[in-house]
């Protein structure tokens, strides 16, 4: 199998920077803590899963105080997320990527479903199809893995809406790329969402037994 980069997009698990809508729940510290967890999680399903080099696009950049202190896994590469929306951020990373010669993955820390299995039967999954997907419950999407770049995949999206995956399905239709649909996958973004955490997670931080 061609090694494939897995991009993983993260803000600094800082209190009042990552997780505040789960901040009514959790509290400001407890929320941080949580991202932290989830970033760990994601950072070592990725190496776990031996596809290829794995990377962190950092918001802010690395270098800012807001990530001093925070201990990475060795060989992780990193870069800065870079200015504008979600999508120009997205596609800056994976226009690059591609650029390159290599496939990649695009997640984020919110899905602790995303496993190294997972991850490893998405980028097999690249060897037969140019693009996978794996949709939220919420609309959006855990997952999405490209063999090409085309602009529409990223561009005129409601970000943080219902429409997220549809509309990204759509356009890879409309691009008449092959598409495999992996498994309906639930983010960890809203204080309901927690349910969706594993018995061994809990209790939460800040949380109330």
């Amino acid at each position: 199998m061609a090694p494939v980069r897995t991009l993983i997009f993260a803000k600094a698990p800082r209190a009042g920077l990552a997780k505040t809508r789960l901040i009514p729940r959790l509290g400001a510290e407890g929320a941080a803590a949580l991202a932290r967890r989830m970033l760990d999680h994601m950072l070592a399903s990725a190496v776990a899963a031996g596809i290829g080099p794995v990377e962190l696009c950092a918001t802010p950049a690395i270098e800012d105080p807001t990530w001093h202190g925070i201990a990475l896994p060795a060989g992780i590469a990193c870069s800065a997320q870079g200015e504008g929306d979600l999508g120009e951020r997205l596609a800056r990373h994976a226009q690059r990527v591609l650029a390159g010669g290599e496939a990649l993955l695009l997640v984020g820390t919110d899905c602790i479903e995303l496993d190294a299995a997972r991850l490893r039967a998405a980028a097999q999954a690249l060897q037969q199809h140019d693009c996978v997907l794996h949709p939220t419950l919420d609309g959006g999407y855990a997952l999405l893995g490209l063999t090409r770049y085309h602009a529409t995949l990223f561009t005129d999206i409601a970000w943080s809406t219902a429409s997220v995956a549809a509309t990204t399905i759509e356009r890879i239709a409309q691009l008449g790329w092959s598409l495999h649909r992996a498994t309906l996958l639930h983010d960890i973004d809203e204080p309901a969402d927690l349910r969706h955490l594993p018995e061994h997670w809990r209790p939460l931080p800040g949380s109330i037994p």
